[in-house]
């Protein structure tokens, strides 16, 4: 039987016509395999087909289109992944170490839904599903096909990684059956202990990097420029979550999971539905006598309430849901030998104590660093230099030194002496009565704490400066380009006077030097909540700096509020502390922030820099209480104080502890106290319980 003409006979007409008809009949063939269950042709027949489109687009690159299913591999290297934002957040979870973290995580769900805390009866099912250790990733389906995938990045904006996780034979380019018009489908790339040992064998004998583990192996597979790399590297995927979904998925998480697999999605095999707490940890504790003879890794058990209704009440705290957990393995552990005791200066000034190891491997990675916390922990285990300790990664990530050998201790061997001076820049180290931490007192003019403010400043939670690294800041700092976070700024136009500029300096040439210049001004603009954290103020972390954004809206008036604030007595500080979820020593920190003055002029000179976008919330458009202050006073007999709060929260609200001008709505319920008088005085409108419910229906 004659074959099809040789590509280099074709002209372009002859060539766009059968590449039309070729797509055709592979989308023809693929619904056939992916929604029907039933190819028509076999494997090798679907093939051919493939390779003939692949030849045709390589010898007419001009005519490739978009939508073709070639494309799925090979295609040219990108010069660096887009950035691309989730419908819905991809949260991360609260981690719990002891049975007692389990017993609290079911008694706060208890506590946090009336019907439960009412009637202890009732049972708390939740689906239980081992903790894979890959990375995380989001595909977007519309109408059943796969359209993009992300990476998690920082919980709201990820890396476009749709070319490299169309090349997973687990992720289907359509869903099979009916599928919602648009969904995130949330899930886990990993990579097989045994693919991995093969992977490192053949790394090794091309000459090529060594991976540490799978999950680096997997982290590294998926974000390589090249996706006919990553197709050529064993990674598999199971699903399990979602994000968003434009109807409801499922009834419960459990019924999800069958949905998945009916889509066509992998779904881990040991997941399974646990009746209540006691059936929880069973499921934990096998897992955890079977974790070694897994062909993958995993680093615990995830609990997710079965109900997606309460899922939905419940809510989120921080960056995290209140409905999930992950209950993690004991840290595996090691003995070596300290080599030394080295003093790290934080950002803050906060002198670390770090353990230098002999190297050892703990969990399957070479650990030669330890935290050993403060000088508190050293002289309570009696640490010193030349000591053998037991070493753990604890919730296998963070080293740190368990405690000494005692019987090897060698002879001769002295306490370790704490040092009451900045081994940076030799100030005082002073600590404060109370607290284990001593601080370097040397402020801005230490250098180990503008090194670390400004590494943290550009970090990817904060400014996200594409390819402005930690050893990058430490370079500009030692050749005088950059004293503060304004200096980056200005780094550019400073540049074009230099003698020696930037393109001339070691590791830096002219595309480099061009690509960061670049990337420094793309983030003159940034979002409130970012600017916040990237501030570094001591307990502001990124859940905090998003809550004082929601509260204040902008940072002149954040800037006023926490200026005004200074006066303990003030309408200012009363409200700083009132707000629901940040406390009086966080609003201390934040005060202390404003008020120093090297800090207000750090202030003063990005201002002048920069544009700081005033925070939206992704709210409800249709919510009546969006951007309105509320207070909670009294027994509300519908719901639970925290109940109500967060449910207002996620309509848009800002609530506070406590009544003043800008509050909008007080909600009393029975018993209320004081609050009421105060609101009757300032003219604010006052609820029932009734009333609130009636104004929010629907949302």
């Amino acid at each position: 039987m004659k074959g099809p003409p040789a590509v280099e006979r074709l002209t372009p007409i002859e060539a766009a016509a059968e590449i039309d008809r070729l797509i055709k009949d592979i989308a023809r063939h693929d619904r056939a395999y992916y929604q029907n269950d039933a190819p028509r042709i076999s494997d090798a027949e679907y093939d051919a087909l493939r390779q003939r489109l692949a030849a045709l687009e390589a010898h007419f690159p001009h005519l490739v289109k978009a939508d073709s299913p070639a494309q799925r591999v090979g295609a040219k290297p990108a010069q660096g992944f887009a950035k691309r934002a989730h419908r819905q957040p991809m949260l991360s979870l609260d981690n719990a170490f002891a049975e007692s973290d389990i017993d609290e995580f079911f008694a706060s769900v208890r506590r946090f839904l009336k019907e439960l805390r009412d009637d202890p009866a009732i049972p708390i099912a939740v689906l239980a599903e081992p903790k894979i250790d890959g990375l995380s990733a989001n595909l977007t389906y519309e109408h059943g096909v796969f359209v993009a995938g992300a990476t998690r990045g920082d919980g709201e904006t990820g890396e476009d990684v749709s070319a490299n996780l169309r090349t997973l034979a687990d992720i289907p380019a359509r869903l099979r059956g009916a599928a919602p018009e648009r969904i995130e489908i949330r899930g886990e790339v990993y990579m097989a202990r045994s693919d991995f040992l093969a992977l490192n064998q053949a790394q090794e004998q091309a000459g090529e990097k060594i991976f540490a583990n799978p999950r680096n192996a997997a982290a590294g597979s998926l974000r390589q420029l090249d996706p006919a790399v990553t197709a050529s590297r064993p990674l598999r995927f199971f699903a399990y979550a979602w994000g968003d979904c434009t109807e409801e998925p499922a009834a419960t998480q459990w019924e999800f999971l069958e949905r998945l697999q009916g889509w066509g999605l992998p779904v881990n095999p040991l997941a399974k539905r646990c009746a209540d707490r006691e059936a929880s940890l069973d499921y934990w504790r096998a897992l955890a006598a079977e974790r070694a003879d897994l062909p993958y890794d995993i680093d615990g058990v995830v609990y997710k309430i079965d109900r997606v209704d309460w899922q939905q009440r419940l809510g989120v705290a921080a960056r995290a849901p209140r409905w999930a957990i992950a209950h993690k393995f004991p840290a595996e552990k090691a003995q070596t030998r300290i080599e030394a005791i080295d003093i790290q200066v934080g950002r803050t000034g906060v002198l670390t104590p770090v353990a230098i190891l002999n190297p050892v491997t703990v969990g399957g990675v070479v650990v030669a660093r330890a935290t050993l916390h403060n000088e508190d922990v050293i002289a309570e285990k009696d640490i010193r230099v030349g000591d053998w300790v037991i070493v753990q990664r604890a919730g296998d990530v963070i080293p740190q030194v368990v405690g000494v050998v005692a019987e090897k201790r060698l002879p001769g061997s002295h306490p370790f002496a704490f040092p009451k001076t900045c081994p940076v820049c030799g100030s005082r180290a002073l600590r404060d009565e109370g607290m284990a931490a001593r601080r370097c007192t040397g402020g801005l003019i230490c250098p180990a704490q503008a090194a670390e403010r400004i590494k943290h400043f550009v970090s990817r939670d904060a400014f996200d400066i594409e390819g402005l690294g930690g050893k990058h800041v430490d370079s500009f700092l030692e050749w005088g380009l950059i004293k503060g976070p304004a200096d980056l700024f200005a780094l550019e136009a400073l540049d074009r006077q230099s003698l020696t500029p930037l393109r001339a300096r070691e590791g830096w040439g002219e595309l480099s030097a061009r690509k960061l210049f670049a990337a420094i001004a793309a983030k003159r603009k940034i979002a409130l909540d970012r600017f916040i954290y990237a501030l570094g103020i001591p307990q502001i972390g990124q859940a905090t700096a998003r809550l004082l954004a929601t509260h204040y809206g902008g940072f002149a008036q954040l800037r006023e509020a926490a200026e005004k604030a200074a006066d303990r007595e003030s309408e200012a500080w009363k409200a700083l502390v009132g707000i629901h979820g940040l406390g009086e020593k966080m609003a201390g920190d934040i005060v202390a922030f404003f008020a120093e003055p090297h800090n207000r002029q750090v202030l003063d000179a990005l201002l002048d820099e920069l544009t700081i976008e005033p925070f939206a919330p992704p709210v409800s458009v249709s919510s009546p209480v969006a951007g309105k202050t509320v207070v909670f006073t009294g027994t509300l007999a519908t719901l639970t104080r925290d109940e109500a709060k967060a449910r207002a929260q996620a309509l848009g609200a800002k609530v506070t502890d406590s009544v003043s001008r800008k509050t909008d709505y007080l909600v009393a319920g029975a018993d209320a106290g004081s609050k009421v008088a105060k609101a009757r005085e300032l003219g604010i409108a006052i609820l029932s319980e009734a009333e609130w419910l009636a104004l929010i229906q629907g949302n």
